[in-house]
């Protein structure tokens, strides 16, 4: 006589391990999040109400951090560099890589966890490759939910994306802090001029600071144009990722500076309406919102909602409320 199967932990389990900041569920949670099947959304749901601010009590503790810029910038190097500064300052962390989506699979391409380099055998960095799917802004719904898992378990989780252009800003509203890295003599400080892209980053990094002086020009260059615009004090720091590294202990401290002086709650309050805004109306189309009234219809529906819910809760809101208006 054969034995049952065993069963996997459920997501409410995992959730709850997740919330209690144990970092080994971490894994598991992601596969959950991960399967798109009708079956496995609703295993999800019910795994990310469990990390939920309501659960919680609050907003997870972790430092969100995004990462992005062109693609051979060299975010791969600085993130390994500074994923040993944070183990260092004895920071757990999890970094989701997001690559461009197979046309095939819908999986990732480049598979970013294979070039941030890391100690294998240190349970205290999760390193994940996610695909970009097919949002322009280069965030699927699984990277965000991933973001909303992880944060409560571990103390920095990083999101480093594709590249940077006009589409791609979804990393300013899953993010605490936004880092955009630039390379010297690339050309960027007018592209991002053009692309309002100077709107985004909290932190501007410039990399291979060991070429000297064309390393000074972009950071001078950089720093001049953030004062024509007239914008808020944005640091302007030049790292290398070359041993020795340089610059990467500053780098932290400006991100934790940063953190701490951002009014977290109410960005990610403000994150998780617009992605539940956006999942609705890429799930059920524009006639679906014009059924809720319009856009601003349903902001006022989810500005009604408990602040605590988490993104998924706050989708189901919106389908309810429109099946509601169709008459279902």
């Amino acid at each position: 006589m054969s034995r049952p199967a065993a069963r996997g932990p459920q997501p409410a389990e995992l959730g709850a391990r997740l919330r209690e900041g144990d970092p080994s569920a971490a894994p598991a949670a992601l596969n959950a999040i991960e399967d798109r099947s009708p079956g496995g959304r609703e295993r999800a749901a019910e795994l990310l109400a469990e990390v939920s601010p309501a659960k919680l009590g609050g907003e997870a503790s972790a430092h969100v951090i995004g990462l992005t810029g062109p693609p051979g910038v060299g975010k791969s190097s600085l993130l390994s560099a500074l994923v040993k500064e944070w183990r260092e300052r004895e920071r757990s962390v999890a970094v989701l890589a997001v690559d461009p989506s197979s046309k095939r699979s819908g999986g990732s391409l480049l598979g970013d966890r294979a070039r941030i380099e890391h100690d294998p055998r240190d349970h205290g960095v999760l390193i994940r490759s996610t695909a970009a799917g097919t949002r322009l802004g280069g965030l699927a719904a699984p990277t965000r939910e991933a973001v909303e898992a992880l944060a409560p378990a571990f103390d920095v989780v990083v999101v480093e994306t594709v590249g940077v252009g006009q589409s791609e800003t979804d990393v300013e509203e899953v993010a605490d802090t936004v880092a955009v890295v630039v390379q010297p003599g690339s050309g960027d400080t007018l592209q991002f001029l053009k692309a309002g892209i100077m709107e985004v980053p909290d932190i501007l990094v410039v990399t291979k600071a060991d070429l000297g002086d064309i390393a000074l020009r972009a950071r001078r260059d950089l720093s001049a144009a953030l004062r024509a615009l007239g914008s808020r004090e944005t640091p302007v720091l030049s790292v290398s990722s070359l041993p020795p590294p340089s610059g990467i202990a500053e780098l932290a401290d400006a991100l934790e500076e940063h953190r701490a002086r951002a009014d977290v709650g109410a960005r990610r309050l403000r994150a998780r309406r617009l992605a539940a805004l956006a999942d609705f109306t890429i799930e059920h189309g524009e006639e679906a919102l014009r059924r809720l009234g319009g856009r601003r219809a349903a902001e006022r529906l989810l500005a009604g909602q408990d602040p605590g819910l988490d993104t998924r809760t706050l989708t189901r809101a919106l389908e309810e409320a429109a099946q509601v208006r169709s008459g279902a």
